[in-house]
């Protein structure tokens, strides 16, 4: 019998003798198929990217997560000649992070910013490849801690305090802070001498409470429905034409990232466990999904001045029912003196030497819709209706007040609320958040705006909040006012960062201040009840 030579092989067999000899190693770029390609001509005509771009896009399958890249661009963003070349180029990014490129001062800006992109993209289509990929092949994790806090850090934060001035804030340092939420195993870091631990907690304390320097949000919060920001791309031409994309300002995962460590665990056994956040990498691989990044996606979009931001065209940046039930959580408050000279001028050790109190929370919120009709006819009767009293979204309101009119009034019942605004001849109805098997596709988009009311209670005592969602970025305004005592009214601003794994967070401040002034603030989150 004649022995079988590789030229009698099938080509269907030999690709998938390729395939699998190359994903025997998840990991990393495909080194095998390097080797497999000089085997002979007919190998390398066979199987180089040119000749075989299929095969190259099953590998790039194989090792990268494409759900959320077919169902945010399209299938035309997953084509074989389009994977098989991002392949490439991806292999050859992670390897320039696996070594440690850029994450000290001394490199390209221009180099960064296609390196950390693709890894904040890599992050919001995660679903448990590509941070494996980024993690334990990249090292990404650690990349971050140098760029962050170590003396020579490309963040320039180390420097930046020398001088007494102020950690950057720019696009690469709210990328890479994203990319530290994102990454973020707190234990890690507690494992970490009490020197080190300091160093990072310090300079995440400056970034999560230095309202005057680092914004809780873009466009500015005093406008609820903001003109038309127009950002700027910061991505890189890849395979998948992103649109535009402008990242969401650091200061929710600095926040994030903060209260995660702040609270280090005592030595002690009778100590209660401290409320932190739920970081993404706690959160089981069972459930892990990129859906759970659908609104840093829009967002994303929308700073970047995709489509503007108007109550009729409310966006995919805040989910309805995202809000609705029972949250537990922590807000800090500084030293007012160290706090007031802060805003006054003084450098960032004022900041940092000063004592942050923390205190628990807990609210009960509910959710409340402004439903358009379910069937709107035509074009022309669905514009009718966007003109109909019945469905307009209520005015913009003082900023200090949640964006709510002044002297409105609120009348409820077991289905929703009823809300009379002074300037209006008919009041304007707002349903009850529906139970989960009713929030469809169809009744989302039916939501034309979303108020916020509830209470909750602290060490200060209890409370009611009442708030609003912009719909242009899903900002959520809350306002908080004390039910006894002096305690006053003080206003919550922030985003909800994830999905069925999130945190509302941002930062409080003052409602004595002026809007357009800088405020006495702190920081908070609130996670759902566990």
């Amino acid at each position: 019998m004649r022995a079988t030579t590789l030229e009698s092989i099938p080509q269907e067999v030999l690709e998938n003798i390729v395939f699998f000899a190359v994903n025997s190693s998840p990991l990393g770029p495909p080194r095998e198929l390097a080797s497999l390609l000089l085997v002979n001509r007919r190998f390398h005509a066979s199987f180089s990217p040119a000749s075989n771009p299929h095969l190259h896009a099953r590998i790039f399958a194989a090792k990268f997560d494409t759900a959320a890249l077919a169902r945010r661009l399209g299938p035309s963003a997953v084509t074989a000649p389009k994977l098989a070349a991002e392949l490439r180029r991806r292999c050859a990014l992670l390897a320039r992070l696996r070594a440690s490129v850029g994450c000290t001062v001394d490199f390209s800006v221009r180099a960064l910013h296609e390196m950390l992109w693709m890894a904040y993209l890599m992050m919001l289509e995660n679903e448990g490849k590509n941070e494996r990929q980024l993690r334990e092949y990249a090292r990404l994790d650690g990349w971050l801690r140098k760029f962050w806090f170590a003396e020579d850090g490309a963040s320039c934060a180390q420097l930046a305090i020398r001088d007494n001035a102020w950690p950057p804030n720019n696009d690469l340092s709210a990328v890479t802070m994203w990319l530290f939420w994102f990454l973020l195993r707190p234990e890690e870091y507690f494992a970490l001498d009490d020197a080190e631990f300091r160093n990072v907690t310090s300079i995440l304390k400056l970034l999560a409470l230095g309202a005057h320097q680092y914004p809780v949000c873009r466009p500015a919060w005093v406008d609820f429905v903001p003109n038309h920001s127009v950002g700027h791309s910061a991505v890189p031409p890849a395979y998948a034409e992103y649109p535009s994309l402008s990242p969401p300002p650091l200061t929710a995962p600095a926040v994030l990232s903060y209260l995660s460590l702040a609270q280090r665990p005592s030595n002690d056994a009778d100590a209660l466990e401290p409320m932190s956040p739920l970081v993404p990498s706690s959160v089981s691989p069972k459930v892990r999904m990129s859906s759970e990044w659908d609104c840093e996606w829009e967002r994303c979009k929308r700073l970047a001045g995709n489509d503007a931001p108007t109550p009729e065209c409310p966006s995919g940046t805040f989910k309805p029912s995202t809000m609705e039930g029972v949250w537990e959580g922590l807000f800090t408050y500084t030293e007012f003196s160290a706090y007031a000279a802060m805003l006054s001028g003084a450098p960032p050790p004022t900041l940092k030497k000063s004592v942050v109190a923390r205190h628990q929370q807990t609210w009960r919120l509910h959710e409340y819709h402004l439903l358009l009709p379910e069937d709107q006819g035509n074009s022309a009767e669905a514009a009718a209706v966007l003109e109909d009293p019945r469905y307009k979204p209520l005015s913009p309101g003082d900023p200090l007040r949640a964006y709510l009119p002044s002297g409105l009034t609120i009348e409820r019942d077991h289905e929703g609320i009823r809300v009379y605004e002074p300037s209006r001849a008919l009041d304007t109805f707002y349903h009850r958040c529906p139970a989960p098997e009713q929030l469809t596709a169809a009744y989302a988009k039916r939501v034309r705006e979303i108020l916020i009311a509830g209470e909750g209670h602290s060490a200060w005592g209890q409370f009611a909040l009442i708030g609003r969602v912009r719909p242009g970025d899903g900002f959520v305004t809350l306002s908080k006012e004390y039910l006894d005592g002096d305690r006053g009214k003080w206003l919550y601003r922030g985003y909800f960062v994830g999905d069925a794994y999130g945190n509302f967070t941002g930062r409080w401040r003052d409602t004595l201040s002026p809007a357009e002034v800088l405020g006495y603030e702190g920081c908070f989150f609130m996670g759902r009840r566990r």
